[in-house]
């Protein structure tokens, strides 16, 4: 077979497929549409582009998150390396500046010996050679009726909210506080502390709020019909699940105590900074698809965000992925048609942390395909390992996207008290089982 792999998509799980890929001398043929043909979330041309959060979430091991970035730094993985390069600070977190991390990302890759970018639209899968489908939850609608045709199933669709953005200059901060919830890691969120009157208030205003349905292309009422993925839930449809829905989600007052009185608000609004600088904030868990009129108006209710000047409101878009443990292979390539591979949010795997480490992982098994080599299955003790096992073993009749998690992996053969604890030696052992795994593979893996 042709040493060369064709990668569709250069969003993180592409970006780290070309890399995983390139530097072990395979030659990447990297096709990205933007900018010719951009879609409802992008707003540059660049690779990796992080649209909805800055945050590549929990940084210690005592998170599955956590642990499945420490694998994919010791497998060389160019997102995690490049997350780490531009930083900023969000307490037990890695955040990045988004501008500094796509710019870095696409540049590493560009440069890349045997890395060709082609800047168009592809519309149906390549019918030779090894290709890595990496397009993302907003797949374009010819490819994705052409991947329908070709996996025989109907892909799967959800939408998924992005917060919105503020400069920091605008805040109010004789009321907002910086901290971190228990003073863990830096005081790195500036908290909009609320009482319960205003938090009411802003409830009921959230609720009789217009919605921006025609973005979608949805007829009045839609919305609320269509499935909308948990983790990133508009905050009016949060609202709307009771009254105190909010206060324990995104709004959750506890380990954040204001300073000025001591005592611990009855809701905080928290704001993280979006860039190195700091001169931009982000809306901590206020996804939203209000009209952005109706954004200004509400968001301004919340104490010191009266004057919040906006720079990026809040959007609303369609998701779509593959029913992935019926149409997938454990190594993420397409039942009956072993040449060509899924990564990223397509297949199911939620995230951006978990996107990239799909792209790893179809990376490094692109590679073996064209060297006719088999499979290689990362063990299953590892977040890797759990991750593509969730991917090729869960109920396909129910089957919906899913972040890495402690309950993907082997449960400890010892009882163990407390759940840090106990997090902390599943990482262990899954840090050690990859470095066993990586000794007998080595000339696969290096």
């Amino acid at each position: 077979m042709d040493n060369e792999v064709t990668i569709i998509g250069a969003g993180l799980a592409g970006a780290e497929a070309a890399w995983q890929l390139a530097r072990r001398g395979v030659r990447v043929r990297l096709y990205e549409m933007r900018p010719q043909k951009m879609t409802p979330a992008h707003g540059t041309a660049l690779f990796a582009e992080l649209v909805c959060s800055n945050s590549l979430r929990a940084n210690g091991l005592e998170n599955a998150v956590g642990l499945l970035k420490e694998e994919m730094r010791r497998l060389d993985s160019l997102i995690v390396a490049v997350a780490d390069a531009v930083s900023v600070p969000a307490g037990g977190a890695l955040a990045v500046d988004r501008a500094l991390f796509a710019e870095e990302v696409t540049r590493r890759v560009s440069e890349l010996p045997g890395v060709t970018v082609c800047r168009e639209e592809v519309t149906a899968l390549p019918a030779q050679g090894v290709v890595i489908v990496a397009t993302g939850p907003l797949t374009s609608d010819a490819l994705a009726e052409h991947i329908r045709q070709v996996t025989g199933e109907e892909a799967l669709a959800f939408f998924d909210a992005a917060a919105p953005i503020v400069t920091a200059e605008s805040v109010d901060m004789e009321t907002a506080y910086w901290a971190s919830r228990y003073d863990k890691g830096g005081a790195d969120y500036l908290n909009c502390p609320m009482d319960e009157t205003r938090y009411r208030e802003f409830r009921e205003a959230l609720l009789a709020a217009e919605v921006h349905e025609e973005h979608l292309g949805l007829g009045a009422g839609e919305i609320a019909k269509r499935k909308v993925f948990e983790a990133c839930m508009p905050i009016e449809v949060m609202a709307a699940r009771g009254y105190e829905t909010m206060a324990y989600g995104p709004l959750k007052p506890v380990g954040l105590k204001d300073p000025r009185s001591g005592r611990t608000p009855f809701a905080v609004m928290q704001l993280r900074k979006e860039n190195v600088a700091g001169s931009l904030l982000n809306l901590v868990g206020f996804q939203t698809h209000l009209r952005w009129g109706e954004q200004e108006r509400v968001f301004r209710m919340i104490p010191g965000l009266e004057n919040a000047e906006f720079v990026r409101y809040g959007v609303m878009h369609r998701n779509t992925f593959l029913n992935a443990p019926r149409v997938l292979a454990g190594d993420c390539s397409l039942g009956g048609q072993p040449r060509i591979f899924f990564a990223g949010q397509i297949t199911g795997v939620e995230g951006y942390v978990e996107s990239a480490a799909s792209g790893l992982m179809a990376g490094i098994n692109a590679r073996r395909r064209v060297l006719g080599l088999s499979a290689l299955v990362f063990p299953e003790c590892t977040a890797l390992g759990g991750l593509a096992r969730h991917l090729a073993g869960a109920p396909a009749r129910d089957f919906q996207p899913m972040n890495v998690n402690y309950g993907l992996l082997p449960p400890l053969e010892e009882r163990v008290k407390g759940k840090r604890e106990k997090n902390l030696r599943i990482a262990r052992r899954a840090l050690a089982a990859l470095e066993d795994f990586c000794r007998e593979t080595v000339q696969e893996v290096e």
